[in-house]
């Protein structure tokens, strides 16, 4: 992983979030966040630079929908890391949606965005 390259992450589970948070930082990147919800998520793009973003599918407030297109709009790359489905309007808009399915190992999921920021870059020993 790039030195400091900033992550957003977009978690209301406090312990998955600290999982993925601390996952970031072993790699050596800037963790953006954590946030619960779409809105807290949202605000920080406008004030942080985002180069990545990890965020589950459902937030505190509701579902990631806005945050994605957010995110699509800035060409950042991300992943979804959830326990459920894409919502519909996602799924609809992007049918080859990055998705992790919980439970997997916070390297895994760092893996799976890094191959779409920096594929010569997204190795990781377990």
């Amino acid at each position: 992983m790039p030195k400091g390259l900033p992550i957003l992450v977009a978690e209301d589970e406090p312990f998955v979030a600290m999982d993925l948070v601390q996952a970031i930082e072993d790699a050596e990147g800037h963790v953006v966040g954590p946030v619960a919800t779409v809105a807290e998520a949202i605000a920080l793009l406008s004030s942080e630079a985002v180069e990545g973003a990890i965020i589950d599918a459902n937030l505190a407030d509701r579902d990631a929908t806005p945050l994605v297109l957010a995110l699509m709009d800035r060409s950042v790359p991300f992943v979804i890391y959830t326990g459920s489905d894409a919502p519909p309007q996602l799924a609809a808009l992007r049918a080859e949606l990055l998705v992790v399915t919980k439970p997997a190992r916070p390297i895994r999921v760092l893996a799976a965005l890094l191959q779409s920021v920096s594929p010569d870059r997204a190795r990781f020993e377990d």
